[in-house]
């Protein structure tokens, strides 16, 4: 195994391999620590005092207490001698259950106060640690080796004040989640809607009867004399969600559909495909253009018989999403 490096400027610190640094990762980064920091000064003095560790008041992340423990001249149970140590303690004065458990990702941090920047340690690929009653301090043997850390020119230890850092991110399965499904041909997929007296019709647009698949309610909108830049050349048929207002925030249904309008006589059916992710913003969705209103009106070719329009959507596919906890 390589040794880890750690870049400092343009200078590239390199600490020996260890087996126990193997799965713990370190870069830069110019923001500070989003939950705690923890700055201390006349370090050497705890040294010569002789203290063990020192450990920050309580700080609260996400409604649980921690603190930060320091072990100045490294943790010399855990073989940490040789280098500062630093661990995230999860405080003894939560109250919890038998039998609590807090997973977490978390980070520590040191920062170099020659670059500016903070020297970011965490457990590598984004591991999970599990915090429980017999498990309450996680954290780092070998944060950084002293020939460094109290090495001036490496930044670290500047004027004999040192400050160090946490972000805490607890893991808390909701249980909640959502199954996405795609219903091929849906139960009565196909609707036809025959419009009567439809040479004769005054109104801008009409709406047909309110139909249900996909656990949905829907409706055909037709323009008989076309709409916007269609109207007076062509028919205009759009699908409509008629309860899109149910429909949770950011979430869509997708349709995929054919609308068609029916060949009374010979059954050469006019249709056209459409599809659309229908959400509280997107209620309807089709074709302006649909057909020429030429085609539509001419009785020879069957779609306008007895002045009835017999208009239609068949469904090929929609989702299904259902909520579970």
């Amino acid at each position: 195994m390589a040794p880890e490096q750690v870049m400092e400027g343009m200078t590239e610190v390199k600490i020996p391999p260890r087996d126990d640094i193997a799965e713990i990762t370190r870069s830069s980064r110019d923001l500070p620590p989003a939950h705690f920091t923890y700055k201390i000064e006349n370090f050497s003095l705890f040294s010569l005092a002789k203290i063990d560790n020192v450990e920050s008041g309580d700080f609260v992340v996400d409604s649980y207490k921690w603190r930060l423990c320091l072990y100045p001249d490294g943790n010399k149970k855990s073989k940490g001698d040789g280098h500062v140590s630093l661990y995230l303690v999860f405080s003894d004065s939560n109250a919890l259950p038998f039998g609590w458990e807090v997973n977490v990702n978390f980070r520590l941090f040191i920062y170099n106060q020659i670059n500016d920047k903070y020297l970011t340690i965490q457990y590598a690929n984004g591991r999970t640690r599990r915090f429980h009653g017999l498990k309450t301090v996680l954290g780092f043997d070998h944060l950084l080796p002293l020939s460094i850390f109290n090495d001036e020119s490496k930044g670290y230890l500047i004027d004999d004040r040192c400050i160090f850092g946490a972000e805490i991110f607890v893991i808390k399965p909701t249980g909640k989640g959502e199954c996405l499904s795609m219903v091929k041909e849906p139960v009565n997929s196909t609707f036809t809607w025959k419009i009567q007296n439809f040479s004769a019709l005054d109104k801008k647009s009409l709406k047909s009867q309110v139909f249900s698949f996909g656990g949905h309610k829907w409706t055909l909108l037709v323009y008989p004399k076309g709409s916007s830049t269609e109207e007076g050349k062509s028919l205009s048929i759009f699908l409509a969600m008629e309860d899109s207002e149910t429909l949770p925030p950011g979430r869509t249904t997708y349709a995929l559909y054919m609308l068609r309008v029916r060949d009374q006589l010979f059954g050469k059916h006019f249709e056209k495909e459409a599809n659309c992710h229908f959400s509280n913003s997107i209620k309807d969705w089709g074709h302006l253009n649909f057909m020429p209103l030429d085609d539509v009106n001419a009785l020879p070719k069957g779609f306008l018989v007895n002045d009835t329009l017999a208009v239609e959507v068949q469904i090929h596919g929609i989702t299904v999403a259902k909520e579970f906890s």
